[in-house]
């Protein structure tokens, strides 16, 4: 179901409230907007008092009990295996694969854990492991028996399949592969063999092929150099520095960052030279192990108090695989992680799946995040797909005297400190905060899309904001647009614009800035590859800006004209703009959500934390939108947001303060934002100053299009204070300040910027 709008106004005005003082009104000096007043909600706070966030949970996390883990989850599946034990056949929906692939992905992926399992306790083997798989491998690879395995030709996935037996294979060796008959290693090798000289997507998939490679060429299998130099060659291609791949490229640019680059690009290409020893190529096994060391500096920080991953990005089913690089660094000694360290964090991440049932009642991994939940799923997800989280066991290859086991644990980055981070890689700024636990990013970077078309947005790519306390919106019926962390034009009929691809203007410091253009397509199904062809209505830009510091974001967003195009027809308005926050899992205890009007300011409160939305510059409207099956951490869910009243201005600054923290928003918190724009460019700057006396600045170019001026830096001297934005007499409405979706005059004027938006304004709202 998709979330509907809740009209603002359902709550009192704080003025009008009995016993409510009101939002008090600070004094603004001359030519400086006031800060506005955010309403404490103390009822909010008084009622979430009882059900503090637990910011730093302790782990408890030893080796026996993630040895006792990984014996339950293999204990679980036995009785789905198939009379040969070749195949794991899950119950649930199949993928888009089949059955029979799915049942190969059942037994593949355990088998991986089997072996981290098996392999690090040195051979020991109380549940009859090595023997079970054995069984297995001995129908599968038999091309007459009835379980045989799929070929590549029969199944594309088993080829995915094929990486993790063969590394598996290669840690069990003296346990499994040097006992198996001989003809059953070579129905194995013949099996993988189909694998040389394949034409692998442009991927991660390479290194399936490379890994199953290296594993037959230390096997007397088949291999090629020529797929193996490949695979060294387009990876570095895809390296796009400081430690982030993207994996792959879409639209010949690096715009597909996700867990991919840790689970993935990382884990494989050390695997591959760990299978190779020394017949590794020269310098291989250094690069890697630099470039790895250098990401986990930044995925350390992207790992919340409460030990989970940041839910963005495909395949979030998989849920643990995220401690794959984490392990991979403590085994190559490729780590900036202490020991301890390193072990809280996998011992907290397990912890958090586990204890937010990522199992069912039969000790099954499920289809979702906390829960089952499909809409974060993709084509190729089927009932085994969970169990590549069996990487997040590849730390039992530690010796039990490894200090990963045995130091003191110490505390994650946000446990110790808030922080703010500039990854510039994937375009992203992150910022943590110690009090609470919580991670968020902003992004304005990769989004897994074409450049060169529109598309869908998959809420897991196209949002403004991700975070390791909540979830994207992903309605089942996904003609609601998108709502939350997000600045889109709605129009008349409800339809919200859609952002992918957007284009990134700048990433630095604690600032960032993407452009899109506004679109409507006719299909709105998501799909990080893509999506459905469709035809899209197109609208006008969209310029976004982020300033991210503690728990607040200033967003900043303008609207400019754009050029009809001949590939898909104009939109014609009129539209509204709309920003919406935070989405928060709420339950019936959770206090109610409010919305106030004076400031417009909206709030939603569940699971421990408050989500706000103030506006600070040209919003009219507050309002809460509710959804229903809509999010993977709770059944009910809902998102603060704002909107305009009428047409949004060209080229006008509108702007809100976007919160996020365990405890609520006070008006000490907000900062006082100073907008000055440049008539010769087009162009607005932004200042954000900061209760403490930090200070920000960041630029919102004008595009580069017919009616808009080229985009260029404000001309007040390096350093200074911007001047307010200079007065204008014009109603907003009138032919000299064209709005969104409003007809363009045809005068001179019209191809002018549009008149600068007037101090007046600016005092009003900010």
């Amino acid at each position: 179901m998709s979330p509907a709008p809740r009209p603002s106004g359902t709550s009192p005005d704080p003025a009008e409230a009995p016993g409510s003082p009101g939002p008090a009104r600070a004094s603004a000096p001359t030519g400086e907007p006031a800060r506005p007043a955010s309403p404490e909600p103390a009822a909010a706070s008084a009622a979430s008092a009882g059900r503090p966030l637990a910011a730093h949970p302790a782990s408890g996390w030893d080796r026996a009990r993630f040895e006792r883990t990984a014996d339950e989850l293999l204990l679980a599946v036995r009785p789905y295996a198939s009379e040969g034990r070749a195949q794991i056949r899950l119950p649930g929906v199949p993928s888009h694969n089949g059955t029979w692939s799915d049942g190969l992905e059942g037994f593949a992926r355990t088998f991986l854990l089997a072996a981290f399992r098996l392999a690090g306790a040195g051979g020991a083997d109380p549940h009859h492991l090595a023997e079970w798989y054995a069984d297995g491998i001995r129908a599968g690879a038999d091309p007459s028996s009835p379980e045989r395995w799929p070929t590549f030709a029969e199944s594309n996935q088993a080829k995915v399949e094929a990486a993790s037996l063969a590394l598996a294979l290669h840690e069990t060796r003296p346990w499994i592969w040097d006992r198996l008959p001989e003809r059953t290693r070579e129905q194995v090798l013949a099996w993988l063999g189909a694998m040389v000289g394949d034409a692998m997507p442009g991927n991660n998939w390479i290194w399936f092929q490379a890994v199953t490679e290296a594993f037959a060429r230390t096997a007397g299998g088949a291999w090629s150099e020529a797929d193996l130099t490949r695979t060294v060659e387009l990876t570095d291609t895809w390296y796009t520095g400081d430690g982030w791949y993207s994996d792959g490229l879409t639209g010949g640019a690096h715009r597909n960052h996700d867990h991919y680059n840790g689970w993935a690009m990382h884990f494989y290409p050390l695997w591959f030279c760990r299978i190779l020893g020394d017949a590794a190529p020269d310098g291989l096994l250094d690069r890697y192990r630099a470039r790895l060391r250098r990401f986990l500096d930044d995925a350390r920080h992207l790992v919340g108090g409460n030990g989970s991953p940041l839910l963005q990005g495909r395949s979030l089913t998989y849920r643990f695989a995220a401690l794959a690089p984490v392990w991979t660094g403590a085994l190559f000694d490729a780590t900036p992680l202490p020991p301890g360290q390193t072990r809280r964090l996998a011992g907290l991440m397990l912890g958090h799946f586990t204890g937010h049932g990522a199992t069912d009642e039969n000790g099954l991994l499920t289809l979702g995040w906390h829960r089952p939940f499909r809409p974060i799923l993709q084509v190729y997800s089927g009932p085994a797909s969970p169990y590549w989280a069996s990487k997040g066991f590849a730390g039992l290859l530690l010796p039990p005297g490894h200090p990963v086991w045995t130091a003191t644990e110490e505390p994650l980055p946000v446990e110790r400190a808030d922080f703010d981070r500039t990854l510039t890689a994937p375009g992203w700024l992150v910022s943590g905060t110690r009090a609470d636990g919580v991670v968020r990013v902003a992004n304005h970077g990769g989004d897994h899309a074409d450049p060169a078309r529109p598309h869908s947005d998959d809420p897991l790519y196209g949002r403004l904001g991700y975070g390791t306390h909540t979830a994207p919106e992903t309605p089942g019926d996904p003609r609601g647009g998108p709502v939350d962390s997000s600045a889109v034009l709605v129009d008349d009929a409800g339809g919200a614009s859609h952002r992918r691809p957007l284009e990134r203007l700048s990433v630095a410091g604690r600032t960032a800035v993407s452009r899109s253009r506004a679109h409507w397509p006719d299909d709105e199904r998501w799909d990080c590859f893509g999506g459905p062809d469709t035809t899209y209505r197109l609208g006008p830009w969209i310029t976004v800006a982020s300033v991210l510091r503690g728990p607040l974001e200033v967003r900043i967003a303008r609207v400019d004209p754009a050029p009809e195009t001949p590939e898909h027809p104009a939109h014609p308005g009129p539209f509204r703009l709309r920003l919406g926050g935070w989405a928060l899992p709420r339950t019936p205890q959770d206090p109610a959500a409010t919305t106030h009007q004076a400031p417009p300011t909206a709030t939603v409160a569940g699971s421990g934390l408050h989500s706000t939305v103030v506006s600070l510059n040209g919003f009219d409207h507050a309002e809460v939108h509710e959804g229903t099956g809509s999010n993977a951490l709770g059944p009910a869910s809902a998102t603060p947001a704002l909107r305009t009243g009428g047409p949004p201005r060209w080229a006008h600054p509108y702007a809100a303060a976007v919160h996020l923290s365990g405890r609520p928003l006070t008006q000490a918190e907000l900062p006082r934002l100073h907008l000055c724009a440049n008539p010769a460019t087009g162009a607005v700057e932004a200042l954000v100053s900061w209760p403490d006396g930090v200070e920000d600045t960041v630029l919102l170019p004008a595009p580069a299009a017919p009616g808009c001026a080229p985009a260029a830096p404000c001309s007040a001297p390096a350093g200074a204070r911007p001047a307010p934005l200079t007065p204008e007499s014009t109603p907003a409405t009138s032919e000299s300040a064209p709005t969104a979706g409003a007809t363009t005059p045809t005068s001179d004027a019209a191809d002018a910027p549009a008149a600068a938006p007037t101090a007046k304004e600016s005092a009003h709202d900010a």
